[in-house]
């Protein structure tokens, strides 16, 4: 999988964590709805991905990249070490990936996992890993034709508000 599009990619400013906690926002009742109840949807806050965006900016944990497309903030992904247990400190994670949704399949997430692999390169990492919802057939398809193998003994239920959703880790060799 490679990316040719007419995404720009750049690592954010703090002027983008607003646009980021929107997408993260919009993303997530996108990619939740048919998970949560409307009103569990409705608690995915922008207000709480704001601080926690601008936090990952500033102290650039995790790193964060951004896909503008006409001078707009449309996508963003955060990489860094694995967060999991136990993992060598060569192993890096896709923290978050979220697009809005009206960019999803026109590349700027290739866009994006191609930034965050060769981040995740430069720091040294050789093996990388995502936690993506069993039920978001969307999102697994993707990591999948993008080299991520599914790692069946990682399963695990994780609140999401008063919700709890399986996910599942993947995991793939970056060089």
């Amino acid at each position: 999988m490679s990316s040719s599009s007419s995404y720009e990619i750049r690592p954010a400013a703090l002027r983008d964590a607003k646009a980021i906690a929107d997408i993260h926002a919009t993303a997530s009742q996108a990619a939740f709805k048919e998970l949560l109840a409307s009103d569990q949807l409705g608690a995915i806050a922008v207000d709480k991905r704001l601080a926690y965006w601008r936090d990952a900016i500033e102290y650039s944990e995790p790193q964060v990249q951004v896909a503008l497309y006409a001078g707009e903030v449309v996508g963003f992904v955060g990489f860094d070490r694995s967060r999991d247990t136990g993992t060598p400190p060569t192993t890096g994670e896709i923290w978050a990936i979220y697009l809005k949704p009206a960019h999803w399949g026109h590349g700027a997430g290739l866009a994006l996992w191609d930034a965050a692999r060769e981040g995740l390169v430069e720091e040294g990492c050789n093996q990388v890993t995502v936690w993506v919802p069993l039920s978001d057939e969307r999102a697994l398809r993707f990591f999948e034709l993008a080299g991520f193998k599914r790692q069946m003994n990682s399963i695990k239920t994780v609140p999401v508000g008063s919700a709890r959703i399986e996910e599942i880790r993947l995991k793939r060799a970056l060089t």
